[in-house]
């Protein structure tokens, strides 16, 4: 990976991120972006109106920091100093062209066993089950690398056919070589994985690094993205 002053740049085995996607990532992250609402159980999930991606990971890797720099609200997504506090699947609607789903974080283990096995079995059967649901980002603190809670996460994704991508967060809590270091091991550790994205994310939500680049792999999955294929252009838009 290349560096520059200004942070990590993209993965030289990564594909170029065309100008027009990365204008489009912008373009929809700067639409209106609201909660519409927390789910306990899927008896209370919102009806799909769009596509969904998801957001998982361990409890303060960062997720509801991620999901505000993307959209570039301090306050979006709740934050805490409290892992294992977000309790529900938060759902909140981008422009009406993408729903994003803040899931529960996992791993904490303050959190009671039963209360935990509630969880991995509401988000299993969502995952599996949720029809628009085009991808899972899985949040790794790239301090840490991947764990085993979040190997057992890969393994549910791989063998419910769920396509997910990785994301390593924190990156600017690293030395240069560190984060060169682990993009490259956990690349490679998903390589044999079926149903992971081949491009693993490298950001700093605190330093905004490869966020950009991520606006743009989430909006070719959004209606009106048309990933590699090219991006439709906003002033089409009705």
């Amino acid at each position: 990976m290349s560096m520059s002053s200004d942070g990590p740049t993209a993965s030289p085995t990564a594909p170029p991120v065309a100008p027009a996607a990365l204008e489009f990532g912008r373009w929809l992250f700067q639409q209106e972006c609201r909660f519409l609402l927390g789910a306990v159980d899927l008896d209370h999930l919102p009806t799909p109106a769009a596509p969904e991606v998801a957001f998982a990971g361990r409890s303060n890797v960062g997720k509801s920091s991620l999901v505000n720099a993307l959209t570039g609200r301090k306050t979006l997504a709740r934050t805490s100093n409290t892992p294992g506090r977000t309790r529900e699947l938060n759902f909140f609607d981008l422009g009406g062209r993408l729903v994003m789903v803040d899931l529960p974080g996992y791993g904490y283990a303050k959190v009671p066993k039963n209360v935990v096995a509630a969880w991995t079995e509401t988000i299993r059967l969502f995952l599996v089950g949720r029809v628009p649901l085009r991808r899972v980002f899985v949040l790794i603190d790239a301090r840490h690398g991947l764990k085993d809670n979040d190997l057992e996460t890969l393994d549910l994704l791989d063998r419910s056919a769920v396509s997910y991508q990785v994301v390593l967060t924190k990156a600017d809590k690293l030395a240069a070589s560190a984060r060169d270091t682990v993009h490259g091991a956990t690349a490679a550790r998903l390589r044999k994985r079926p149903a992971a994205h081949p491009h693993v994310h490298l950001t700093s939500s605190a330093k905004g690094w490869g966020i950009a680049a991520l606006r743009a792999d989430i909006a070719a999955l959004a209606e009106g993205g048309s990933g590699a294929k090219g991006i439709a252009s906003p002033d089409n838009d009705g």
